[in-house]
């Protein structure tokens, strides 16, 4: 079993949300929150048999996701199924889905920050995202997906040397 800690990954990170213009801190806290269950490959392949809309990779991403993601990128030669073998190619994936999901935002967004926002957008989809901006009450899990973003948020600083 490989280290779950996602810090390991902070170069990746950087280089990753700098390239899709996006906030590291809010890529590392993602990958903090996606770090509940392990990601080893075999695991992950093994798992996705079983439930074949199972997401794959360190960011946790679902197979839709990655490929309207890929298009027009610089991993657009990539494939979805690479995603447990290659944590830089999850992490450059989840950046520009971020990247993405932000072009989406309503300019109001309500008692929300902008990243809270597209932590809830990564857990939920773009749809969910718009609604909650627009001040629909996340559900329990959803709440609790952001719970943890908040929790993550010192941990993600930590990583990436922030204070």
């Amino acid at each position: 079993m490989t280290n779950p800690d996602p810090s390991r990954y902070a170069a990746q990170v950087r280089a990753h949300a700098g390239e899709a213009g996006v906030d590291p801190q809010l890529v590392m806290a993602i990958l903090y929150n996606e770090s509940y269950k392990p990601h080893d490959p075999e695991l992950e392949r093994a798992w996705q048999k079983l439930k074949p809309d199972a997401a794959f990779g360190v960011a946790n991403m679902h197979r839709a996701t990655f490929d309207q993601t890929r298009r027009g990128r610089p991993f657009a030669g990539r494939t979805w199924e690479q995603l447990p073998d290659d944590p830089d190619l999850a992490i450059q994936a989840e950046a520009w889905y971020l990247h993405d999901l932000a072009a989406q935002l309503p300019a109001s967004h309500g008692a929300y920050q902008t990243s809270e926002l597209l932590a809830l957008g990564y857990n939920t989809g773009p749809g969910t995202m718009k609604a909650f901006a627009r001040g629909t009450k996340p559900g329990a899990q959803a709440q609790s997906y952001l719970d943890t973003f908040r929790a993550n948020q010192a941990k993600a600083a930590a990583a990436l040397g922030h204070s």
